[in-house]
């Protein structure tokens, strides 16, 4: 039977005839012969599908065939995997992200290009996988989203402008609204990391008046959030805030808001408010970590409701003895030393503190923030600027650089390093002056008990040196060099960033801050042996000679030993008692006045400080040079509440009419500075030739008193700017350096457009006075 029925397959009998045929006669034989007579059927179908569909799904079409072709593969492919890499990326930041919680958590953690570039293959797959929607799929609904994605992954990366212009191709051409609206919350985002709150502000007031889904409601809330707690507006933050909790499951991440909630409404003061988000951390289920600073955080507001509490008893001493904080114990003593800080008792707040460096271990990152701690308690409260300056300068080892503490502490460590010199020189001189105003038999009293108090201090060194040699003989890891981190988490010294800074600050305490040097204990200097034992303290030991650190045995002086009259000469020769040195000494603390009141005006930014210490100098020296600036400093220090302010003013006036601060005045208040207008000169080019002349021939006292008087006339002038640059070598040349770099601080403030700039501030950081400069 197959010959016959392979005949008729091939006859030329219709197609269908043939399928009816078998299919009645020959059942078992349906499906050999159904292939061989449908295959040439279906396979010009296939053909002509494909070639249907090639022609009908352009990504420009606006076809149902086309537009569902172009969804699926965009999807499934490009979209899909850009989406995992980008999804991959932020998990592996967030997982690298570390809160501190002993300081501000933002409310979205920040676009840190840094943490970007640890992840940038990731990143940079999902842009080009992204990016071939945006090529290959134009009519696809996920265009808006692979746009997003985009913009997101280029914010990451740092790369701002690309990212934004992605966002913003959303916004203007996007086609679902809900895909443009979680565009722009991370538009909020960039505009709020580069610190442009007023666009940010703008976004967020458009977003307000949108129909926004569950999604975009909470997102929107929590950048809109984030950009007032970024401005410091922590009352409004936190009311944005509260909108957030009913959107979020019970997660780390509505733990973590709460906090930051109870984060807000402290600094607000509302510590009952603050502690009802920080119980309800525990209900959301937190990291150990979190919760752990929840309940600390929670202890504080108690003790803050209830100042009677006792620091140790409130919940803390049950915290310290739990194993599990072990690693956690630093934390604990920092926020008993901020307590006792804010309850003004200073001595308990430090040695919490201490506690809190001693304890820290291995883990050193709260260290620099309770260094700070120290160094700000030292400074604003204790008024030890030595010691705040030594913390400041072991905070800066380990903090960030790029930190805004760092920057921030950085600042005030270097003016500290000049105000610290100048209030030793004022300190030293006081006290060198009081002492030459004593008779002589008060005198030798005076420098016997600082010789006694020398001789005490070598004793209690000596005394901490055998306890330190007792510790460093005792048997443990360090012995062999390696650094401890088992056991009590005792690590050999020079491994430990923060006992090295400790030592730093005890050296300087005892030695004060010397140069690096050979035999600094012998080397002598002008003062420098009396410099602080001639204060009200006791002094410091010049050497430990004659110290054997095996039996502690440390020979005294005896008095009036030769030995001790030595010292006692020695010491004499630094005080002030003739003339000549008693004039030279007031001519350095007045110095050191001037200088330390510009220090807190302009570095420490403290105006009441300030006007403190130049309203010292003028009562102390009345007649000094620096009178003119002092009063114009000390009118611009002035609140312009207080009454005093326009006395300055007019003793400027009266007492120095026609000098620069008094034109300054006039022209901030008045627009144009009171001059007299008999003799004005008219062309401003020969008045300059005049000027430079007399510059040239070296008559600079006359040359500076006429250009004092002509410089009002042409401040609207374009060579207005030649004239304050030839003042400038003028006062270099009349009235020394000091008055020289007070000159060209002005023209940088004054003329920031002009062509000489670059020049002046060259000059500026050129110690010596100015050379001859040729003419220009």
């Amino acid at each position: 039977m197959k010959w016959h029925y392979i005949r008729y397959v091939n006859s030329g009998s219709n197609v269908f005839t043939k399928a009816s045929y078998f299919l009645t006669y020959y059942p078992s034989k349906a499906s050999f012969v159904l292939t061989r007579l449908l295959f040439p059927f279906i396979r010009s179908c296939m053909v002509v599908s494909i070639l249907g569909m090639s022609l009908g799904c352009s990504q420009y079409s606006n076809r149902p065939g086309s537009i569902a072709f172009h969804n699926l593969t965009a999807r499934f492919n490009a979209y899909y995997i850009a989406q995992s890499e980008i999804s991959s990326a932020e998990a592996a930041m967030k997982k690298k992200y570390r809160d501190l919680y002993t300081q501000r958590l933002p409310i979205l953690m920040p676009l840190d290009s840094t943490m970007g570039s640890q992840v940038r293959p990731q990143l940079e797959n999902g842009i080009k996988k992204a990016s071939i929607v945006a090529e290959r799929h134009q009519n696809s609904k996920w265009l808006d989203d692979s746009y997003t994605l985009l913009g997101k992954a280029r914010l990451y990366l740092g790369q701002y402008d690309d990212g934004v212009e992605a966002l913003r191709y959303v916004f203007t051409n996007g086609r679902d609204e809900d895909d443009k609206n979680i565009a722009l919350v991370w538009l909020m985002r960039a505009y709020t990391q580069k610190k442009d709150y007023s666009n940010a502000l703008n976004v967020a007031e458009y977003l307000r008046q949108q129909p926004l889904n569950k999604v975009a409601t909470r997102e929107f809330y929590l950048a809109k959030a984030y950009i007032h707690q970024e401005q410091g507006e922590y009352l409004t933050a936190v009311a944005i805030l509260e909108q957030v909790f009913p959107l979020l499951k019970k997660n780390q991440q509505a733990a973590r808001l709460h906090y930051i909630a109870g984060q807000l409404y402290d600094r607000l003061g509302q510590f009952a408010l603050a502690n009802d988000h920080y119980k309800a951390v525990g209900k959301n289920k937190p990291t150990y970590d979190l919760s752990f600073y929840a309940t600390m955080s929670s202890l504080q507001n108690q003790v803050l409701l209830d100042p009677k509490v006792d620091l140790t008893r409130v919940g803390f001493d049950k915290m310290l003895r739990d194993r599990k904080n072990n690693d956690l114990r630093d934390r604990i003593y920092y926020t008993m030393g901020l307590l006792a800080e804010r309850r003004e008792r200073y001595p308990e707040a430090i040695g919490f503190l201490q506690k809190s460096i001693q304890t820290a271990g291995a883990n050193t990152v709260q260290v620099p923030y309770t260094y700070l701690e120290l160094a700000r308690i030292q400074y604003d409260r204790l008024e030890n600027y030595e010691l705040a300056k030594a913390y400041y300068d072991s905070a800066l080892v380990s903090l960030p650089p790029q930190s805004e503490e760092f920057l921030s502490a950085n600042d005030r460590k270097k003016a500290l390093d000049e105000f610290v010199t100048q209030i030793n020189i004022v300190r030293t001189e006081d006290s060198l002056q009081q002492l030459a105003q004593m008779n002589p038999a008060a005198l030798d009293r005076k420098l016997d008990a600082i010789i006694e108090a020398e001789e005490d201090e070598k004793q209690q060194l000596l005394l901490a040196a055998k306890e330190a040699l007792a510790n460093a003989n005792r048997p443990s890891a360090a012995d062999i060099g390696v650094p401890n981190l088992s056991g009590n988490g005792r690590r050999w010294e020079l491994y430990d960033p923060s006992l090295i800074s400790q030592a730093k600050m005890e050296f300087v305490r005892i030695w004060g801050n010397r140069p690096l040097e050979d035999n600094w204990r012998r080397v002598v200097k002008d003062n420098s042996s009396f410099a602080s034992v001639a204060q009200t303290t006791a002094g410091t030991p010049d050497s430990l000679s004659g110290v054997s650190f095996a039996t502690g045995v440390l020979e005294p002086m005896k008095k009036d030993s030769e030995e001790w009259r030595s010292r006692r000469e020695e010491l004499r020769k630094s005080v002030p008692l003739s003339g000549a040195a008693f004039a030279s000494s007031q001519k350095r603390e007045e110095d050191a006045l001037y200088r330390l009141g510009k220090i807190y005006r302009f570095d420490l930014k403290e105006p009441e400080k300030a006007v403190t210490t130049f309203t010292h100098l003028l009562k102390e020296f009345p007649k000094t040079d620096y009178r003119e600036e002092a009063y114009y400093l000390i009118y611009l220090s002035l609140d312009d509440s207080n009454k005093n302010k326009p006395l300055w003013k007019e003793k400027l006036m009266t007492e120095f009419p026609n000098a620069t601060y008094a034109r300054l005045l006039n022209q901030g208040t008045f627009g144009e500075t009171n001059v007299p207008t008999a003799g004005k000169p008219t062309n401003a080019g020969k008045s300059y030739e005049g000027l430079y002349a007399l510059y040239d021939s070296g008559n600079y006292t006359e040359a500076l008193a006429q250009i004092e008087n002509v410089l009002p006339y042409f401040r609207d002038h374009a060579l207005i700017d030649k004239f304050a640059l030839l003042r400038i070598f003028l006062i270099g040349k009349v009235r020394g350096r000091d008055a020289y770099l007070q000159a060209i601080n002005e023209f940088i403030r004054l003329y920031p457009e002009s062509q000489f700039l670059p020049r002046v501030q060259e000059m500026l950081e050129v110690t010596g006075q100015a050379s001859l400069p040729r003419k220009f």
